[in-house]
Parts: C-alpha cells; structure tokens; sequence
C-alpha cells in the first residue's frame, strides 16, 4: 500500500524553493546499518514502497526496518489533452523532498552481511545517489 498523509493543512502546495544546501550529517539512531542521501531530490512513495518491499524480501524476520521519512508534499499533474487555465490539476502523488545528508532508512539485525545485501539492493529503488552507512563510518 501507498503511503499517502492522513490529513495536511491545505489539499495542494506550491513547489517550493531549491533545498540544495548540505544539512548536517545525522547519525543512525534507530539501527546498525542505513542508507543516507549524498543529493537533493525527491523520493515518491511508490520508491518508498518498493524500498520497504525489497528490504523486507531480503531481512524478513532476521531484523528490523525503520523508514526516518514519509511522503508529505502533494505533486498535482493535470490531465492528459487538457488545454492550459481551468485552475491547478488534482493530486496525483505525493513526495517527500530529500536533503543532501538526510537518513532514508535503517536496519537493525545481527546479521551484518544480510543487512548490507538488503540495503544494496534498497539502493537501486531510489533515483537519487546513496551510500551505505553502518555505526562506525558514521561519521565520515
């Protein structure tokens, strides 16, 4: 299933500015292992549905999956052979807009080679540029 918001403030927003600036690295906090943005973009929540999908194939119930992000932002897109005006189109996906530095998800398991596997293979589901983190090169 889709991860849509139960309730927002206003049905569409505006895109919004450039977020290119590099936030400060965060830390894993829920796991051992994870995956972290090295790029500003935005991840919808059909990539994020696929990323839970693959990295549950591959952990099962050998750990545990922490999605850090949820997909907040409505992207609107008006129909197809639809002539220019009438207003702004309906909802039709929902995003959430990634920072440089930002923790996509984490893995805790004892099984460090497992969760490594997992999240290579969670890494071909998001269109942005990651990389592994585990608790020891977390600061780097």
């Amino acid at each position: 299933m889709l991860s849509v918001p139960k309730k927002l403030k206003f049905l569409k927003f505006q895109k919004g500015k450039a977020f290119n600036k590099v936030t400060s690295s965060r830390e894993l906090r829920f796991g051992s292992m994870g995956i972290k943005a090295l790029e500003a973009g935005r991840i919808s929540s059909s990539q994020l549905f696929a990323l839970k999908q693959t990295l549950n194939k591959y952990i099962k119930k050998n750990g545990k999956i922490f999605l850090n992000i949820f997909p907040h932002t409505p992207i609107t897109r008006k129909a197809v052979k639809v002539r220019m005006g009438k207003g702004k189109g309906s909802v039709d996906h929902y995003v959430y807009k990634v920072k440089p530095g930002t923790i996509i998800c984490e893995i805790e398991t004892k099984e460090t080679s497992l969760a490594e596997k997992a999240l290579r293979q969670g890494r071909r589901k998001i269109s942005l540029s990651t990389k592994l983190i585990t608790e020891l090169n977390n600061y780097a």
